[in-house]
């Protein structure tokens, strides 16, 4: 199949990447790189359109994808790697973007994801995206349900996150916007137990039971969550530390506390 090829005379589609690029068109999101391409198309998001150099479009690498998106009824427009380049996120143009509609997800369906047996993990005020993508693909390496993000929290969609994330956030089901108050009635009607990662916390992260319906409220990078927002929440738990370190990273936090809570619920099941 001959593809079409855009020059910067017939710029719209590129015009419109940079503004999706830059968070300027809400209900898309601009995907980078070859990888995280296959993974939005490998998951069922809605494609737009997917932008693809000269060059790349030459090598057998790009192939199987190319044949997959025009089968699909989405073929590649091709561009020089020069105008790739002036909408690329990266320092590094990777050779393909895709504008791909972000997938949305209401209260009432993210519930029917979360009926039985949830781990959940809110983010509450996380603002920096790296942090925010790393937590979605630890979040589904440990088998979580689903995740909140605040609206005080990073977009989960923008293209930091989603590069943190390599196609996580495609995969598990993302409710985002709602208030950090909304979120913990949401859980507390639903018999799923709020626990706050909190560095002055007495009781240690093995000490709760993660077993039953739970989900892990992590706070801002900076401070963290505040005393009011603790005592919000059902149960508060911290990380033992050893030497003179005070505390890790949000993202390094989370994986400790899920793998704890995949190791309970792994052991639960297998009794």
């Amino acid at each position: 199949m001959q593809l079409k090829h855009i020059s910067s005379r017939d710029n719209q589609l590129l015009r419109r990447a940079r503004q999706v690029r830059d968070g300027k068109i809400a209900e898309l999101m601009f995907v980078e790189g070859m990888r995280l391409c296959e993974e939005a198309l490998n998951s069922g998001v809605t494609i737009e359109a997917v932008i693809v150099s000269d060059q790349l479009a030459r090598k057998p690498k790009s192939a199987a994808m190319i044949d997959r998106l025009c089968r699909a009824g989405i073929p590649p427009i091709t561009t020089s790697e020069k105008l790739l380049e002036s909408i690329s996120f990266t320092a590094t143009p990777q050779g393909v973007v895709m504008l791909a509609r972000r997938p949305f997800i209401e209260a009432g369906t993210f519930a029917r994801d979360q009926a039985t047996a949830a781990l959940l993990v809110v983010m509450h005020g996380i603002n920096n995206p790296v942090n925010v993508g790393a937590i979605l693909r630890t979040a589904e390496a440990a088998g979580a349900t689903g995740v909140v993000t605040t609206r005080h929290t990073s977009d989960p969609f923008s293209p930091k996150s989603l590069r943190g994330s390599m196609g996580s956030a495609f995969r598990l089901p993302v409710w985002s916007g709602a208030t950090y108050s909304d979120v913990l009635q949401w859980c507390r009607a639903r018999g799923i137990r709020t626990i706050c990662a909190d560095v002055g916390a007495s009781m240690p992260l093995t000490d709760a039971d993660w077993t039953g319906s739970s989900a892990l409220v992590l706070g801002p990078e900076s401070d963290g969550l505040s005393a009011a927002e603790v005592a919000q929440a059902d149960q508060a738990i911290s990380i033992p530390m050893q030497g003179e370190v005070e505390s890790l990273n949000v993202a390094a936090a989370a994986a400790v506390i899920l793998f704890e809570a995949a190791r309970q619920r792994s052991k639960l099941r297998s009794v």
